[in-house]
């Protein structure tokens, strides 16, 4: 993503001109824009007129609209962002309160304009137009005749294609079907891997299966490029790492990226310390739970005794349409900080943001501990 305009006032209402370059930036825009919000996008527009005889014509015509959002839908596979909302400034083929459903594109600039840009939102912008260094991973989780290919990057993870092809079962005496069905498997995986991953990109290719089944396909990748001199993998030979994982569903990559092989090589990466963050607060639940609270009014509470050490929150939260649920996150996010501790904002399609949501999308590590934080309001009173 890429800046091209920033115009924000002392009440932080204000406007940024953003200027999306690869799909992630899509997501990006998805956390950016809320309910209430207004966009300013180009868009095509069916226009019909009819002449003097009576008879109609249809065309297609491109123009820039103005809306105010009502509705967000993001697809995460096919990095598409459509936003619907009501045409807020008059052109010469929309009046003002028409319905329009924008469709944000690559390569186009977009103009969000809000009433207020909390640190959270500037935040998001910040990270979206870093020039840095992505880390940009693959993945194929598998167990025989099953198997998932993703990609992964610092705030997504995408599952590109699930392949499914029956391998027949070791027989007693002979194990040529059971050989012959286990090389078609790793045949098409080995298709969808060529067809998904862009090589030259990825810092590491995983590997990962129960049993020896990600050393089997590793075996067959090289083999088959070998012979087919297919100079991609050959050249990408040091990025693939093999990995144990439990199976070879996607959940799996829960165990992928905290194995002490992955971990050390992905050490730096912003994925990495949240996977990292989670477990340790799952850890900290096993050795002391009064130091882990997880529940938005636990946490809360939590973080008005200023007991909060890492504070680790879900973006799904900020994209709630109640503004003052969004502001009391934004505070809490901005009183943890001020009190020196750290604030992790998870993403949602990350596995750890997933397992985050799993416990209400906010959870603490505290610096000492509280009891009783989950006890109702009557309680307390």
């Amino acid at each position: 993503m890429r800046l091209i305009r920033k115009s924000i006032e002392r009440d932080m209402s204000g406007s940024v001109t953003l200027y999306p370059e690869e799909p992630e930036d899509m997501w990006h825009a998805f956390n950016l824009i809320r309910p209430s919000d207004t966009v300013r996008a180009p868009a095509i527009r069916r226009v019909t007129t009819e002449s003097r005889t009576g008879s109609t014509n249809s065309q297609r015509v491109h123009t820039t609209l103005t809306i105010s959002v009502r509705k967000i839908d993001f697809d995460a596979q096919g990095g598409q962002l459509h936003i619907n909302g009501q045409v807020t400034e008059e052109n010469k083929i929309v009046s003002v309160g028409m319905f329009h459903t924008l469709d944000l594109e690559l390569h186009r600039n977009f103009t969000l304009i809000k009433s207020e840009w909390d640190s959270v939102t500037l935040g998001v912008v910040k990270e979206a137009c870093n020039p840095g260094d992505r880390a940009e991973i693959g993945a194929v989780v598998l167990q025989e005749g099953f198997a998932n290919i993703c990609f992964i990057t610092e705030y997504m993870t995408i599952l590109r294609q699930r392949i499914e092809v029956p391998v027949p079962r070791k027989r007693v005496g002979s194990t040529t079907s059971y050989e012959k069905g286990l090389q078609k498997f790793y045949d098409v995986v080995y298709q969808s891997i060529i067809r998904h991953f862009d090589f030259s990109a990825l810092k590491v290719i995983l590997l990962a299966s129960p049993g020896f089944t990600a050393e089997g396909l590793k075996d067959y990748l090289l083999l088959t490029a070998l012979q087919t001199d297919y100079k991609p993998i050959l050249h990408s030979k040091k990025k693939f790492v093999t990995v144990h994982c439990s199976t070879g569903h996607i959940h799996s990559l829960n165990e992928v990226l905290k194995s002490p092989e992955v971990a050390a090589t992905l050490a730096d990466t912003k994925f990495a310390k949240e996977t990292k963050a989670m477990e340790n607060f799952f850890e900290m639940m096993e050795k002391d739970e009064f130091r882990a609270w997880y529940g938005p009014k636990e946490v809360e509470r939590a973080v008005d005794k200023g007991a909060v050490g890492t504070l680790l929150v879900s973006n799904s939260l900020f994209r709630s349409n109640n503004v003052a649920e969004r502001r009391k996150y934004v505070r809490m996010v901005e009183e943890v900080k001020k009190g020196g501790g750290t604030s992790l904002v998870l993403s949602s399609i990350h596995e750890s943001g997933i397992r985050l949501d799993g416990l209400g999308g906010i959870a603490a590590i505290l610096t000492f501990p509280l009891h009783d934080l989950d006890e109702s309001d009557v309680e307390e009173g």
